[in-house]
């Protein structure tokens, strides 16, 4: 039963709200036995305000390893420092491609002029269409955990599962950590759309002039690419630039991968979903030492519930909010890589009905 004191603020909190947004108030209360409000309330108040500076120096930071690392690698030309010169290079790229993140999510400052500039800046490089994304990531967030509308790993039907072609299962399940350029170009699954194309359902006709900016940049950036190829020589552009992208690419996909996909985390169709609930079907990663690398992702709970938070409050957030979650906040400490071998397995589809699923493995996988 909904508590007294949850009543006696709907009306204070949420003045003019939707039928929908009270009807969740109500159910968080209710089932949860918290709200986004008192959530909200637990959290200092300087969390939620980004600092310019602060975020303009991470970004900084992150660019002046990057080019240090081509500085050193151009200057020793050896093959023996080349294959640790990708693992840094790329995990530097998944750096900038957080900070460009935190510029999609209004969080990198206030201005949103300087979001849009940074976020091109950090993402074209990297070969990431900054607004094509940021939109429909976007939905992301505002879907996270429903089946239905969810839009980034989220979980298919069995018998949709096994309708899928082969190539298309193996780009999905098995080829999963080389999966993020065909997601830009394509989508997946059943949910067709192109993050280049302004036309793309992903948009609304007045976000296509944003989408067309940011088509143009990473254009811009192929153009580049090619001439640097034809000019310098195909080795030399595998060698600086195409070995690191593909480690940032496996790195994006291996912590959005584990970000939402566990064996033991609920999803929702239908009227079952609301948006709190949503957002608690995540887990917080340990990545040891990468964590502050790529600026704390794996602390991804709190990022969920208030994405508009940078990311330097969100172990701050974390642990205002844990007492409150209980039972409801997911963590892990076990070694990512543990993780991610048993979630690759056994989360590759849910059942066809029901209102609250769970992944389930492929029986062949099954013991």
């Amino acid at each position: 039963m909904v508590k007294f004191g949850a009543l006696v603020q709907v009306d204070r909190i949420l003045t003019g709200a939707t039928e929908a947004e009270l009807s969740a108030y109500v159910r968080s209360a209710e089932e949860l036995n918290f709200t986004l409000q008192d959530l909200k309330a637990a959290i200092p108040g300087y969390c939620f305000r980004p600092s310019t500076l602060r975020s303009l120096a991470y970004l900084f930071l992150d660019v002046g390893i990057v080019v240090g690392l081509y500085a050193i690698a151009y200057s020793l030309n050896s093959w023996l420092f080349f294959p640790i010169f990708w693992l840094a290079q790329g995990t530097m790229f998944w750096a900038l491609f957080v900070v460009g993140h935190d510029c999609g999510h209004g969080s990198f400052s206030r201005h949103k002029w300087l979001n849009n500039l940074v976020g091109h800046l950090t993402h074209t490089p990297i070969l990431v269409p900054y607004h094509g994304w940021r939109i429909s990531h976007r939905t992301h967030h505002a879907n996270t955990g429903n089946i239905d509308t969810d839009e980034s790993w989220y979980p298919i039907d069995e018998s949709t599962y096994q309708a899928m072609p082969a190539a298309q299962k193996f780009v999905r399940f098995y080829g999963s950590l080389l999966a993020y350029p065909f997601y830009l170009f394509f989508r997946s699954s059943g949910r067709a759309g192109s993050h280049f194309l302004p036309s793309s359902p992903l948009f609304r006709p007045s976000e296509r002039r944003d989408v067309l900016v940011s088509t143009l940049c990473w254009s811009a950036m192929i153009v580049f690419l090619a001439w640097l190829g034809i000019t310098q020589g195909l080795l030399f552009l595998v060698t600086y630039y195409v070995m690191p992208y593909l480690v940032f690419v496996m790195w994006l996909d291996f912590v959005t991968f584990l970000h939402h996909s566990e064996p033991d985390i609920p999803w929702y169709r239908g009227e079952e979903w609301y948006f709190l609930k949503g957002a608690l079907s995540t887990i917080d990663r340990d990545y040891g030492l990468i964590n502050p690398i790529h600026h704390n992702i794996g602390t991804h709970v709190a990022h969920h519930i208030f994405s508009s938070m940078p990311h330097y409050h969100l172990k701050t957030a974390t642990e205002a909010i844990k007492p409150i979650l209980g039972n409801h906040y997911r963590s892990s400490s076990e070694p990512v890589w543990k993780s991610f071998a048993r979630s690759f397995w056994a989360c590759h589809y849910v059942a066809d009905q029901g209102s609250k699923v769970y992944y389930q493995p492929h029986p062949r996988h099954q013991r």
